[in-house]
């Protein structure tokens, strides 16, 4: 169904193992245009990356470890950080080292070019697309979406619940699934996440009144503490002393009220303790809704709307 995944994706697989195997592999690799995927073992001096292929060592110039954009020079930092990492390629050619050595060429910019032209220009707003999470910030989270690509999911689109940083949900190296929001005119992605997490009531209804269950502390405010249920599920306790944001709570479920989207909760106690982040539960099975127009969070009941429309 996607025809460019993020890096990391064919790494260890049979095919790609086969290509790397032998020369006439990689030889056949650079004839059918596939892309490959090894590790960055170094960076030299010249920052070019080397690669263990197996079959022969791998060069990839400075020039060739991204697509950039009106020809800007690929930056220092863009290549120091593939070392260690899986990373994609095409096999562009042969050439013999200081040592006469025979060594494969090989280029990623050339990789991201085809992923950019058959892949990520042809998505709209509302498909659903994998995406690998690569490294954190305060203000959201970058995903590779295709062969290194990158595009940044907001803090506040990863879910309905507030979050006061990505880590809370994420990991790097975890593998998600993301809507594409909207495509600015350089062809820039930009995602969401929450909309794939469930609306209202699909979260509401994993719970009943009279439960008492575990929540995470978001935030405390003069009226009340919320506490979430689900990254999209969040419930208002009154105030309790003793209580701090991020501490695991067990809480007392007093109503559900879906006319009035709201959740009342009566903290039972709370204390501070590691909690591992857990994977995603998707509401929309990607395999069968690979795209959707619109998604409403709201209740049809509940008088006030919030929805995403694509």
């Amino acid at each position: 169904m996607y025809p460019y995944q993020p890096e990391g994706s064919l790494f260890g697989g049979i095919e790609n193992q086969e290509f790397l195997s032998s020369r006439p592999g990689l030889e056949k690799a650079m004839e059918k245009q596939k892309i490959l995927e090894a590790v960055a073992l170094l960076c030299d001096n010249d920052f070019c990356l080397h690669f263990d292929l197996g079959a022969m060592r791998g060069i990839m110039p400075r020039e060739e470890v991204a697509l950039t954009r009106g020809g800007e020079e690929v930056k220092d930092i863009a290549v120091l950080t593939r070392v260690g990492k899986p990373v994609c390629f095409k096999v562009i050619g042969f050439s013999r080292d200081a040592d006469g050595e025979i060594c494969a060429m090989l280029s990623r910019r050339a990789a991201q070019q085809e992923c950019m032209t058959h892949y990520i220009s042809s998505l709209v707003p509302g498909d659903i697309i994998p995406a690998t999470v690569t490294h954190l910030e305060n203000f959201g989270a970058f995903v590779d979406i295709g062969c290194g690509i990158i595009s940044l999911l907001s803090i506040d689109s990863i879910s309905v619940s507030r979050i006061s940083h990505p880590r809370v949900r994420f990991s790097p190296g975890d593998k998600i699934f993301a809507v594409v929001k909207s495509i600015d005119e350089e062809g820039r992605i930009y995602i969401s996440h929450r909309e794939l997490l469930g609306n209202w009531e699909e979260n509401a209804a994993l719970f009943t009144p009279g439960q008492t269950v575990a929540g995470i502390v978001r935030s405390i405010e003069p009226y009340g503490i919320f506490v979430e249920l689900t990254p999209n599920l969040a419930g208002l306790a009154e105030l309790k002393e003793g209580v701090e944001v991020n501490q695991i709570a067990a809480v007392y479920i007093k109503s559900i009220l879906p006319e009035k989207m709201k959740i009342k909760l009566i903290i039972i106690d709370s204390q501070t303790a590691d909690r591992t982040v857990k994977p995603m539960r998707y509401f929309t099975d990607t395999r069968e809704t690979p795209h959707i127009d619109a998604w409403r969070y709201s209740p049809t009941c509940c008088d006030r709307v919030i929805e995403s429309v694509f």
